[in-house]
C-alpha cells in the first residue's frame, strides 16, 4: 500500500498558530495533527508515503524525519494551490500498476479500524470514508443505492443524504485513481476554481466502478480554535492517563503534561494539553492547550490556546495567543 498524506494548505482558520508552523504540526492532546494520523496508521503495511507539502515542506520534512525516522517517505511540493484532487495529483509518478492507494487529509482526524480495509473492500472499487451528520449543507455527501454510492452532491439544500465524506479514501487501483485525476484535470473540471476529488469520483461512478462508504466512528475537526479544543477535550477524554503527582499541585484528569514541564502552585484540569519545556506557575488552567515552552504565571486560563514560547502574566482571560507573543495582564507598571 501507497499512503498519499497531502498536508500543503494555509490553514487560515487557525491563525495566529499557522501563521508560523503547517496545520499540521499544530498540537491538540499532547501530540501534533500529524503524529495523531502516523499514529492511526501504524497498524498497516504501508510501501511509500507520498507527502505534498507547500513551501512549508522543509519543517514538515525535518519532523517526520526526527520522529518517524523508520518510516519510507518523499516529498512534492504543491507550488499552486489548486484544489485537493490536484495535489493528490502530485502522487502520480509514485503509483504504479499494481499499488493500491490510501489517500488521507489531515485537516480532521478520525476514529475508525483501517485493518478492515480489505474485508470492507470486497466486491468494491473503493472505499470513500463518511459520517452521518445533522449539518449536511455544509459538506459534500454520498448517494447511496444497495450500499454502493451512486452520487455525490456538494452541500445539497435538501436531505438528499446526510453521509459526509470525512477525507479518507481507499483505492484499491492507485495507478488507474491517478489516471481518473489527471482526467478531471485535462476536462478541467473545477469547482469554484479548484479540483475536487468528487469530480473524480463521479467520472469513475460513471464508468460503472463500485464505490462504498464505511462509516467512521468519530470525525474529530481540527481546523479552528474551537473545534481544536472540543478535539483535545475527545481525544483526552479517551487517553490513558499521561500525568504524574505534582507536588504543590491540584490535578483534574483528563489532562496530558509533558515530564519536562514545570509546574508549580497551580490547579491544571480538566482537559488541558501541557506540551515540553513549558514552566507555569500560579495557575488555574482548564480546557485548554499550551503549546511548547511557553512561561505562564499568575493566570487563570479557560478554553484557549496558547502558541509556542509564549510568555504570559495575568489575569483570568479566554485567549487565543500565537507563537513568540509576550503578553503582561497584570497591571503591574513596567520598569
Amino acid at each position: 500500500m501507497k499512503v498519499i498524506l497531502p498536508v500543503a494548505g494555509k490553514g487560515t482558520r487557525l491563525r495566529p498558530h499557522t501563521f508560523t508552523k503547517p496545520k499540521s504540526l499544530v498540537r491538540v492532546a499532547g501530540k501534533t495533527v500529524l503524529q495523531h494520523v502516523f499514529d492511526s496508521l501504524k497498524k498497516l503495511s504501508i510501501d511509500e508515503f507520498v507527502i505534498i507539502t507547500d513551501e512549508n515542506g522543509i519543517l514538515i520534512r525535518r519532523y517526520i524525519e526526527k520522529h518517524y525516522p523508520e518510516i519510507n517517505a518523499v516529498y512534492v511540493q504543491q507550488t499552486e494551490l489548486l484544489g485537493p484532487a490536484h495535489a493528490v495529483s502530485l502522487a502520480s509518478s509514485r503509483i504504479k500498476d499494481g499499488d493500491d492507494v490510501l489517500v488521507v487529509f489531515n485537516d480532521t482526524l478520525f476514529v475508525t479500524d483501517l485493518t478492515r480495509i480489505a474485508s470492507l473492500c470486497q466486491g468494491l472499487d473503493g472505499l470513500i470514508y463518511s459520517k452521518e451528520v445533522e449539518n449536511y449543507k455544509r459538506f459534500g455527501v454520498n448517494v447511496m443505492k444497495d450500499n454502493i454510492i451512486v452520487d455525490m452532491v456538494e452541500k445539497p439544500d435538501e436531505p438528499i443524504s446526510k453521509l459526509a465524506q470525512v477525507g479518507l479514501y481507499y483505492l484499491k487501483d492507485g495507478r488507474l485513481f491517478m489516471d481518473y485525476i489527471n482526467k478531471s484535470i485535462e476536462q478541467n473540471l473545477r469547482v469554484k476554481g479548484e479540483f475536487y476529488l468528487p469530480e473524480v469520483f463521479k467520472l469513475m461512478i460513471k464508468d460503472g466502478m463500485r464505490l462504498g462508504a464505511p462509516e467512521i466512528e468519530e470525525w474529530l475537526d481540527c481546523g479552528k480554535p474551537e473545534t481544536l479544543l472540543a478535539t483535545n477535550k475527545f481525544l483526552l477524554e479517551r487517553a490513558s492517563g499521561n500525568h504524574q503527582c505534582i507536588e504543590g499541585c491540584v490535578i483534574i484528569p483528563p489532562v496530558s503534561i509533558h515530564p519536562s514541564a514545570e509546574v508549580k502552585h497551580s490547579v491544571i484540569g480538566p482537559y488541558v494539553s501541557i506540551a515540553k519545556n513549558c514552566k507555569i506557575s500560579d495557575s488555574i488552567i482548564r480546557s485548554s492547550v499550551i503549546n511548547p515552552y511557553s512561561v505562564l504565571k499568575n493566570t487563570i486560563l479557560e478554553e484557549s490556546i496558547v502558541g509556542d514560547s509564549v510568555e504570559l502574566t495575568g489575569q483570568f482571560q479566554r485567549l487565543n495567543i500565537g507563537d513568540n507573543s509576550i503578553i503582561d495582564l497584570s497591571g503591574r507598571p513596567q520598569l
